[in-house]
């Protein structure tokens, strides 16, 4: 053998190592100071058991109609707390953490299959359903949970009622390109994935600045709340597995198929799922109406609750009338 060539084995062999080692030396220290979400819950917090895993909800009001309001991506229960009771004077509003957010269950391991996956979303928004007796609801999404929303509509056409999609991550999302799922799976990765996500996360101010037209209306109770579920434990690695199991959804082309009645809302400076994506989503539903809200970002249902309130209730109003017709 050459010595150019062993110089260059040698070299390669280096790399190499470092490829595989490397990742392993870098620290990653226990998060501080967490603990159970039971012991960060609410006095009207609720916890209940769905397929194993257990969830965080909450219920206000009685009768019908019953809203089931989901939210999106690094959110929680908190995002509703300005609707809740305009809500829940005409019917159940039902508000509960998607798993592996707010105070729901975290889980690391798991018999059969991986509770994050979209399918399993949808299963355990079901599985809510039926343990406290709800046969029928109006969804209400934000953002990803307008993702979950839709993908419910069409598995359990006979559960859902209508829906809302609020700024509705329908033609973006997903989590990372397919072709990189491989590299995010290795050892190496899922070491350093609790490091990512500490850091995509790790001030719950940030994303609120992006998701809000005016950032100057966050205040001090709102980051708060934001940050209270980095409190739970293990809520890091939840997170990367949570990343894991997301991929890109098939909701596009099966918009024809969600021929309910369907109230899409955005703010006009939404900077997250862009405006002109509620309108095209709007324009491709069967059976859709649209609402923009003027000067509010992604998160409507906290940044202009009133609008949004006069939206869901009018279109409430207009579903009683098309019954009784």
């Amino acid at each position: 053998m050459s010595k150019r060539r062993r110089n260059f084995l040698i070299i390669l062999a280096i790399v190499a190592l470092t490829l595989l080692v490397g990742p392993f030396l870098v620290p990653v220290p226990p998060l501080p100071d967490t603990v159970p979400p039971q012991q960060l819950a609410d006095p009207d917090s609720q916890f209940i058991e769905i397929n194993g895993q257990s969830l965080h909800y909450k219920q206000y009001g009685t009768g019908e109609p019953v809203f089931l309001l989901l939210h999106g991506f690094a959110s929680n229960t908190y995002t509703w707390h300005k609707v809740v009771e305009a809500l829940a004077q005409q019917g159940t509003v039902i508000v509960y953490d998607r798993l592996g957010f707010g105070l729901s269950a975290r889980p690391l391991t798991w018999e059969g299959d991986n509770p994050y996956t979209p399918e399993a979303q949808v299963a355990q928004a079901i599985g809510l359903l039926d343990a406290l007796s709800v046969d029928q609801a109006i969804l209400v999404g934000n953002s990803a949970g307008g993702t979950v929303a839709s993908a419910m509509a069409l598995a359990h056409p006979d559960r859902v009622t209508a829906l809302v999609l609020a700024d509705a991550a329908i033609y973006s999302g997903g989590g990372a390109p397919p072709f990189i799922k491989p590299l995010l799976r290795t050892p190496q990765m899922r070491h350093l994935g609790p490091l990512i996500t500490r850091n995509l996360l790790g001030g719950g101010g940030s994303l609120l600045d992006l998701a809000w037209h005016d950032p100057g209306l966050v205040t001090p109770e709102d980051i708060a709340a934001y940050e209270k579920p980095l409190r739970v434990a293990n809520w890091d690695k939840a997170l990367w597995e949570f990343t894991l199991a997301s991929e890109a959804s098939n909701l596009p082309e099966r918009l024809p198929e969600l021929t309910l009645p369907v109230l899409v809302i955005t703010g006009d400076d939404d900077r997250i799922v862009p405006t002109a994506e509620s309108i095209r989503l709007a324009e491709a539903l069967p059976d859709a109406e649209l609402v923009i809200i003027p000067n509010t970002g992604h998160i409507p249902q906290e940044e202009s609750p009133e609008q949004f309130v006069t939206a869901v209730l009018s279109f409430v109003e207009r579903l009683d009338a098309r019954t009784t017709d």
